[in-house]
């Protein structure tokens, strides 16, 4: 198998306090570019995904969605093409 092609895991399924260990497969080279891009940031690889996760979440859905909504208080800025 070429090497772009192997997965690599990481990660468990162990909850550690309120936050929870997920499994997730990725090649070696997306794995290297978060590694990369977390050095960069001054985040941990963990921390850069959950970063990056919440970062498009919310410009995505700017006034959350069903399951999640903002934070009590939090500055809501619409779309114009949104109602």
């Amino acid at each position: 198998m070429p090497a772009q092609a192997r997965s690599v895991k990481s990660g468990g399924a162990a909850a550690t306090g309120n936050k929870m260990v997920r499994t997730f497969t990725a090649t070696r080279q997306d794995v290297a570019m978060l590694a990369s891009i977390a050095r960069y940031h001054g985040f941990s690889k963990s921390g850069t995904l959950t970063w990056l996760v919440r970062k498009e979440f919310w410009r995505v859905f700017p006034a959350g969605n069903r399951m999640v909504r903002p934070d009590r208080g939090a500055r809501i800025v619409r779309r114009p093409h949104e109602r």
